[in-house]
């Protein structure tokens, strides 16, 4: 980790740290609940259907940038995530979760670092969301072992899985930030502070 990444978690606070954990938290019971469905749809559709709830397992560290609004928010929760799925453990192995986290990191941190941190709009997290699956795709289709399908096939589930990605990941990112934002809850954070000085 270079100095910048360093000074990037220093300037967290304390609070952001914990509330970056409460989300990770939350993650986790949620990626629990649909490792059971994830299955199912599975079973059902193979990576097309699998693809339509990827979105969901990302919303937290973009939720945590959209909040928090500094270097380091989304790369920490995420990092948070995987730890925690680890330590309770995780029905796709531990590099998944490993792998995973770096794959939205990577691309979340960078692109809202372009933004100055200042552009989170519906488009600029719609595009978050859609952003941030192709890299975790081509990984996952080669630890789950989705290149055994046809080009076809794999085609229509990335679609599928950028759809999901901008509409339960972007979108739903969104719609929760800003039902949060006049709340005493994110009162302290980035998000808060700027609902109450332009109201």
């Amino acid at each position: 980790m270079n100095s910048s990444w360093k000074q990037a978690f220093r300037n967290l606070t304390v609070r952001e740290w914990m509330l970056m954990a409460l989300l990770a938290a939350a993650n986790g019971v949620a990626t629990s609940l649909l490792s059971h469905v994830n299955k199912l749809l599975h079973g059902w559709g193979g990576p097309i259907l699998t693809s339509t709830i990827v979105g969901v397992y990302m919303v937290y560290g973009l939720l945590a940038m959209y909040i928090i609004r500094k270097p380091g928010a989304a790369a920490g929760t995420y990092a948070i995530g995987a730890l925690l799925q680890i330590m309770v453990g995780t029905s796709y192995g531990i590099w998944s979760a490993i792998a995973a986290a770096a794959c939205y990191a990577v691309i979340v941190e960078p692109l809202f670092f372009i933004y100055r941190y200042k552009r989170f709009g519906w488009l600029a997290m719609l595009f978050a969301g859609i952003a941030m699956v192709p890299l975790w795709y081509v990984v996952a289709a080669f630890m789950f072992g989705y290149i055994k399908y046809s080009s076809t096939v794999l085609i229509i589930s990335l679609f599928v899985r950028c759809a999901s990605g901008m509409l339960l990941c972007g979108a739903l990112t969104k719609w929760i930030g800003d039902r949060l934002a006049s709340t005493r809850y994110v009162r302290p954070y980035a998000l808060g502070q700027q609902h109450n000085n332009a109201a």
